[in-house]
């Protein structure tokens, strides 16, 4: 069967919280859940440093502007993780190049990483602490559930996943004026505290 529509799946996945991924697909590999899961995401090492970083992750995501700050880190990161997980999975697989799993894997991550990033910059705008804690676990939910699903049903999880990314995409468009107002506050919260560093009152001549 070709692994493609893993590849998409955690692809998406990465985009959202690529150290889930890398974790989730490990345990069900060591476990022996699954015999598509390369032994490379399978060592103990690979697992602790992904356990960490989610729990790391899983406190970030929720602190309104410490998500959008962790997020700006991770533009990089996780389409990176969502191109080398491609990568390894065609690479055990063999049914897809190393090549085209990296780009569509890392395309896909790159994609799903704007809408949550976008996401959160539109719901920082709102002075409630909440709705960050209810999207967050709304997040982790979803790529535990899609990728879980996706090591028994791949077809059907790609399909999911593509939906939801989709989805996401259309409601980025409508959240730009919300993004936009959230980047003017921090802008304006930086000079703020750039002004309060200022010696007051100003020396003389």
């Amino acid at each position: 069967m070709s692994v493609l529509p893993l590849v998409f799946t955690s692809g998406w996945a990465s985009g959202i919280n690529a150290y889930a991924v890398v974790l989730l697909l490990g345990v069900f590999g060591a476990t022996g859940l699954s015999d598509d899961v390369p032994e490379t995401l399978q060592r103990p090492e690979v697992l602790i440093a992904a356990g960490v970083l989610f729990l790391c992750e899983a406190v970030a995501d929720k602190i309104p502007y410490v998500d959008s700050a962790w997020d700006s880190v991770h533009t990089v990161v996780r389409p990176a993780a969502g191109a080398w997980i491609g990568a390894v999975l065609a690479g055990q697989s063999g049914s897809l190049s190393d090549v085209t799993a990296g780009l569509l894997g890392g395309s896909t991550a790159l994609a799903s990483h704007a809408v949550k990033a976008g996401t959160r910059m539109a719901v920082n705008s709102s002075p409630e602490p909440f709705s960050n804690v209810i999207v967050s676990l709304a997040e982790d939910l979803g790529v535990a559930g899609i990728v879980t699903f996706a090591m028994f049903h791949p077809g059907a999880a790609a399909a999911i996943a593509g939906a939801l990314l989709l989805a996401g995409l259309t409601v980025l468009v409508f959240l730009v004026s919300r993004i936009r107002r959230f980047l003017r506050r921090r802008a304006q919260r930086r000079e703020e505290r750039r002004l309060a560093r200022l010696p007051w009152p100003p020396p003389p001549g």
